[in-house]
């Protein structure tokens, strides 16, 4: 059996974290609020402890009808006031808690936005982060409703400390019996009502499943698939077994938090009859007055409240203390990078840049064998060089690399003679501009897209960069031209660009950013072989002085550069030009010879010569 692993923080030590945050987010009303919090609790449950039998005090000593109006009214003023601060409080400190709980937010997003790219291929960190965010998703998610927790157990730490007094002073033999009732009540009721928590696991995966198929059903780029296949039934057969699996857990979690609640009434009537019989006797035979025995049996149920509220206040902050160990984890989760601790990079603009892969092989975590192994490869200031090869031969590896994404598992990556991880990684960034196989559109107008920013755009460099990308004709067409809104999921007006379009539109967000070192990792894969083409000449005149690397699996497209190299099996096992490529007769011009026959057919079927 696994042996469990212990949390990484306590409950005082991320409750600590918690009021330094608070702290520091300059929202210490949170603090102080919480504490006014729990000092009104306690004066609320004192009043009402009192009321009733200072009231019936001055009847038994045959007060004046003023006494007895002037003790009522002192006391229902008392529960105003207090009642009326009480609620105040509770109303203002909410805002302090979701700026803290806000706070938290922008760090998980912050440690998203720029962890080490290494990160998000780490099973790990993957696993880590949604569940991060998953304790920051409402006012009841553990990073807010903790707040709740710390107030309620200083109140009922408070309100435990004065009634020990009281019985300590008065009737300390009620004491064990409360103390030994409320305790066993508790740990009954906390192991069964616990159940939901321990089979979490279970539940959120009912939870998984339903909200996959709900999805998948409505999703647009489902929505083909399910009527040509005929998948409607399939997924109502899914949905169906993930409810009934879901609904049998719900039904036995409720049959055991039954009995939680019956244990916990038993063992309340035990408490209260045994004090009950008690306390008749102190009035029957100890000459005790009725108000005095109307104070302690209140202060009984009040007493065994406040045990229990603290037990089980800790059972909630361990609970939640666990969801913020994982959020610390996430937030503290190492870097394999150097950042702000690197050596500063910023090259004058024409300074000639050099980056070597000196030996480099790499390894993902988990495979079984590399996929570079012993590349030595230097792209020289303002070479062209085409990197091509079948798929897994290492291509997009190979990029990852040069633009520091991944730190090789051996060898070194050098730029102009100096290793990369010497340098803040992000300063090494900015010499790259890049369009990915994959890529992201960001909800905003089309001029933000193209700029990456939203503030000091140059409109006049967005348009010369569509204009070369070959999209501005298309952009100004629009109502909105380069205002127009992108990406539906955030806005409902925002238009839907063509695959080919998009990628135009990646193209131009890279030329405007102008980075001195271009990489182009299949960006026209949505494009036909004579449109890539173009473009591809259209990038022969636009990184003119730069340096340039070009991933494509069509051969044709990169015979303007000035070097290619072909990759097999991880290693780099043809290097040379275009035409020398191909009077060397080798695997290169092997998959030319395929690649232009199939076009050259191609053309003969559309009636093309």
């Amino acid at each position: 059996m696994k042996k469990k692993e212990k949390p990484k923080y306590n409950m005082a030590q991320n409750s600590w974290f918690m009021v330094k945050l608070a702290w520091t987010s300059k929202e210490k009303k949170v603090l102080v609020l919480g504490l006014l919090s729990a000092l009104l609790t306690v004066a609320l449950n004192l009043i009402n402890l009192y009321v009733s039998p200072t009231v019936l005090g001055v009847v038994e000593r045959h007060g004046s009808l003023g006494e007895l109006a002037g003790t009522l009214g002192g006391f229902v003023l008392a529960l105003m006031v207090v009642s009326a601060a009480a609620n105040y409080i509770n109303i203002n400190v909410l805002f302090g808690r979701i700026t803290v709980r806000s706070e938290i937010i922008n760090l998980l997003n912050r440690k998203a936005a720029i962890t080490s790219y290494p990160n998000w291929q780490d099973d790990r960190f993957q696993k880590l982060l949604p569940k991060a965010s998953q304790c920051t998703c409402s006012n009841n998610a553990p990073t807010e409703a903790v707040w709740t927790t710390l107030t309620n157990l200083t109140a009922n730490g408070l309100g435990f400390l004065i009634y020990l007094v009281l019985f300590a002073r008065v009737e300390p033999v009620l004491i064990p019996v409360i103390l030994l009732t409320a305790g066993v009540s508790y740990l009954i009721a906390n192991r069964l009502n616990g159940y939901g928590f321990r089979h979490r696991e279970e539940e959120a995966e009912y939870d998984r499943q339903i909200s996959y198929i709900t999805r998948r059903a409505g999703n647009f780029q489902a929505a083909k698939d399910i009527r040509i296949f005929g998948l409607r039934p399939w997924l109502e057969e899914l949905n169906r077994k993930a409810m009934e699996a879901n609904t049998a857990f719900h039904r036995k979690a409720q049959g055991v938090y039954l009995w939680g609640a019956v244990a916990d009434l038993v063992l309340t009537f035990l408490r209260n009859g045994i004090a009950y019989a008690y306390l008749i006797g102190l009035v029957l035979y100890q000459h005790v007055s009725v108000a005095e025995f109307l104070l302690l049996f209140t202060a009984v149920g009040g007493f065994a409240q406040w045990v229990t509220g603290i037990l089980g206040d800790c059972g909630t902050l361990y609970r939640q203390s666990l969801d913020l160990t994982i959020v610390r984890e996430c937030l503290e989760y190492p870097e394999p990078f150097r950042f702000e601790d690197g050596q500063p990079l910023s090259p004058k603009p024409g300074e000639p840049l050099e980056i070597r892969l000196e030996d480099v092989s790499f390894r993902y975590p988990e495979a079984e064998k590399g996929t570079l192994c012993h590349i030595n490869l230097t792209l020289h200031p303002g070479e062209k060089l085409a990197v091509v090869g079948l798929n897994g031969a290492g291509k997009t590896t190979l990029i990852k690399l040069l633009c520091g994404f991944l730190d090789p598992t051996q060898g070194r990556v050098l730029l102009n003679g100096q290793d990369i991880r010497a340098y803040n990684r992000r300063d090494y960034y900015r010499l790259f501009s890049a369009v990915f196989q994959t890529y992201s559109v960001i909800p905003g107008t089309i001029a933000a897209n193209v700029a990456q920013r939203e503030e000091n755009i140059c409109l006049e460099k967005v348009r010369d960069c569509l204009e070369k990308a070959g999209l501005r004709e298309k952009v100004e067409s629009l109502p909105q031209g380069y205002e127009t809104l992108l990406n539906r999921e955030v806005y409902e007006e925002a238009i839907l660009l063509s695959g080919g379009e998009t990628q135009r539109l990646m193209l131009a967000r890279a030329l405007y950013k102008d980075g001195p070192i271009v990489v182009l990792d299949e960006p026209t894969a949505a494009l036909d072989p004579l449109a890539e083409a173009d473009m591809y000449r259209k990038y022969h005149e636009m990184t003119r002085g730069k340096s340039s690397v070009y991933i494509s699996h069509r051969l044709a497209s990169t015979r303007f550069c000035d070097r290619i190299i072909l990759l097999d099996g991880g290693s780099i096992c043809e290097e040379g030009t275009h035409q020398s490529l191909l009077e060397a007769g080798g695997k290169y011009a092997k998959l030319y010879e395929v690649q232009s026959k199939y076009y050259q057919e191609g053309d003969a079927e559309n009636g093309e010569e």
